[in-house]
């Protein structure tokens, strides 16, 4: 079990009771002034999310100031902690424990990221420890060094010229957002951006809003999904910014760099903040605007305990911090589209008329013109359609060519009766790393030379689906002397040149021509389309629209070729209206009671541990709670190198769907019953998660 259960078997017995250890009568003189500190420990276990009072010995007095860091004694182990605040009184029966150790005196969890963080830890239903482990990166004592010498500040940096307004003029609303950001204001809003490259696409849109934000005197915290992203940001931003004041944090920085940044932010020497998921709690001074790109991508979860979405965590920090909201994407996503509808943010689009000139033009092959033209488009994987514009485009530049999966042939199935193959060893499904690889197991690497179909006998294979490898091969036969270039899995290319080229790219991975590419070919359309997954068609139309976005405009004859079927997602492709298509969607959502339209909990793990969960909550909930629950339903997980059978017997889940009116007293419920739970072991660790967008 992933996230806080893991860690409880780690802790020995005696720390289950929750109590910190008390200090003999005749202890150390304590401070003068506040001699109480309210301490967080850094504990995952459910019921120790609460502060502890520990007195503070009056050699301590000076350092033990609220956020910083500190080690305690609990239990008779020593733990780490942060001071939440100092207090003349406690309101604990009998002596408190003494501080035993100020680690470091920089304070690195101010008072608004301990609100937020609390906030957080309170909407999903976690622990605040879970979430300042993502806030606070960890602790370098040498970067500290440099903050006490001085060596990180820095004077006022001055702004340079604002660029970037210009391409704000093609948006509705665009102008007056940017005018009320110069004059202090905190607007909010919902952006769709109609390129991803050049002068006018997002990261010059953003970059202009963070500089307007900045000649107001505020400051402002960037998120992007990933470091192609955060390139193209940083990049933009170096136009209308010093570089001394953006501060870059990602965890693949490394520590050193991370941390230094961090305190660059915390010394208010930078006030800009821009990285991945962790950037969404950077401790920026006067904060004046939270922007997040591309919210739809899964990057933006936290991959640990509790599980936040950098979306929701922005949103919340805008709230609390009276800041202005930057939602900015290709496409716009079903919650974005619920907070439109509320009304609570401002939709920025360009008129009809001037999308037009900016995007490039869509076909589709599966359309009745095309397939008159050309009767087998719909069964062809490289309809004629999209092999004469790849042939044309390559005249003028690189073509994009998107496809659903890594690998070469990443599934096999039975030529005869098409029944995916699997291991015989482990039931695994059978794949192909090459067109003269032996078949092997994705599960246990088991080679199956001689494989045999358990249905019909059957000892041939073919290609289940077609990954990024095989296309390349295959496209390189169909254009001799046509350079081919892939990007997927581990070797994801952030850009290529703008020379004649094709570009083999899986979905998410498609690397930024600078002048953008002269065509794009997005094949395996249906695929995509019908995942099992409530988000199969929405998370379809986004990819859709940010490969898209990377092609030329029509009027430099830039085509985009989209492969699949006459759908209401391909609709919204061709008429270029990724709004019309989400407030479709959130309708549908709404009329069945899914998620964005109500929140969703699951709670995960062995069935009668989930059974004792479920009759204790549902025995607590109040009459007026209107709450529906489906489940348990055995968990599957077909991923990793283990066979799925062991855990889908050992794992269930029950999701419940939950109102947002009753959504605050549920989540309370909901993690206070895991940490009652937790502390009297009456039943084993379950998972609880909430709004997660896997389990649809």
């Amino acid at each position: 079990m992933a996230g806080h259960e893991a860690q409880s078997s780690l802790l020995q017995p005696s720390l289950l009771q929750g109590f910190p250890d008390r200090a003999p009568v005749n202890g150390p003189p304590l401070a003068a002034e506040n001699p109480v500190a309210r301490v967080i420990l850094e504990s995952s276990l459910p019921h120790l999310d609460r502060p502890f009072d520990y007195s503070v010995p009056a050699e301590l007095s000076e350092e033990a100031s609220p956020g910083v860091r500190v080690k305690v004694k609990f239990n008779g182990q020593e733990l780490n902690g942060y001071i939440l605040e100092r207090r003349a009184d406690s309101d604990a029966a009998g002596p408190l424990s003494t501080l035993h150790k100020v680690v470091s005196p920089v304070a690195v969890l101010t008072p608004a990221v301990s609100e937020l963080a609390s906030t957080v830890a309170a909407r999903y239903a976690g622990t605040l420890s879970d979430v300042l482990r993502t806030a606070i990166p960890p602790r370098v004592a040498k970067v500290e060094k440099e903050l006490l010498a001085g060596e990180l500040a820095s004077g006022v940096a001055e702004l340079k010229p604002l660029t970037g307004g210009r391409a704000w003029a093609n948006y509705s609303n665009g102008p007056s957002y940017l005018q009320h950001l110069a004059g202090g204001g905190s607007p909010k809003a919902v952006l769709t951006a109609l390129q991803g490259f050049g002068p006018g696409g997002w990261p010059a849109l953003v970059a202009s809003a963070v500089a307007t934000v900045r000649s107001s005197g505020r400051g402002a915290v960037v998120v992007v999904p990933d470091y192609r992203d955060l390139e193209q940001l940083e990049n933009a931003l170096a136009k209308v910014l010093p570089s001394s004041d953006i501060a870059r944090l990602a965890a693949d920085d490394g520590q050193t760099p991370r941390y230094r940044n961090f305190l660059r932010l915390l010394s208010g020497s930078a006030g800009v903040a821009v990285g991945t998921r962790s950037a969404a709690y950077a401790p920026v001074q006067d904060l004046g605007l939270v922007v997040c790109w591309d919210d739809g991508d899964d990057l933006h979860i936290e991959q640990r305990a509790p599980y936040a979405h950098t979306r929701e965590v922005l949103l919340l920090r805008a709230e609390q911090a009276n800041a202005a909201c930057l939602m900015a994407s290709h496409s716009r996503s079903t919650e974005l589209q619920r907070l439109v509808e509320m009304q609570w943010a401002v939709p920025i689009e360009a008129p009809r008329t001037v999308a037009r000139s900016i995007v490039p033009r869509v076909l589709n092959t599966a359309d009745s013109f095309e397939q008159e033209r050309d009767p087998l488009a719909k069964i062809a994987r490289l309809p004629g359609a999209a092999w004469r514009a790849a042939k044309e485009a390559l005249e003028r530049g690189p073509v994009l060519v998107q496809v659903a999966r890594a690998g070469y042939a990443p599934s096999l199935v039975c030529e005869t009766c098409r029944e995916l193959a699997r291991c015989n060893a482990c039931q695994g499904p059978l794949a192909m790393s090459s067109g003269t690889a032996i078949p092997a197991c994705k599960w246990c690497s088991t080679p199956a030379p001689q494989w045999r179909c358990t249905h019909c006998s059957g000892t041939r294979l073919r290609k289940g689906a077609t990954g990024v490898m095989r296309t390349a091969e295959e496209l390189g036969r169909a254009f001799p002397g046509k350079a081919v270039v892939t990007s997927s899995g581990e070797h994801i290319k952030a850009t290529v040149p703008d020379a004649p080229a094709l570009v083999v790219a899986t979905v998410g991975a498609e690397p930024i021509a600078p002048h953008g590419y002269a065509a794009a070919l997005l094949l395996d359309g249906n695929s995509l389309l019908r995942r099992e997954n409530l988000r199969a068609g929405e998370d379809t139309v986004r990819r859709w629209f940010n490969a898209a976005a990377l092609v030329k405009p029509a009027r430099e004859g830039g085509l985009v070729v989209i492969t699949a079927d006459d759908t209401a997602a391909t609709g919204a492709l061709l008429r270029w209206d990724a709004p019309g298509f989400a407030s479709r969607e959130l309708a549908l959502r709404k009329e069945l009671q899914l998620p964005p339209a109500v929140r969703v909990a699951s709670v995960t793990g062995a069935r009668a541990d989930v059974a004792h969960f479920a009759e204790a909550f549902d025995a607590g909930t109040s009459p007026g709670t209107k709450l529906r629950s489906a489940g348990p339903a055995p968990v599957q997980l077909f991923s990793g190198s283990q066979s799925p059978v062991a855990a889908a017997e050992a794992e269930v889940r029950t999701l419940y769907f939950i109102p947002y009116a009753d959504a605050a007293e549920t989540t309370r419920a909901m993690r206070a019953l895991k940490a009652a739970n937790a502390a009297k072991r009456t039943s084993g660790p379950v998972q609880l998660r909430l709004d997660g967008v896997d389990v649809l």
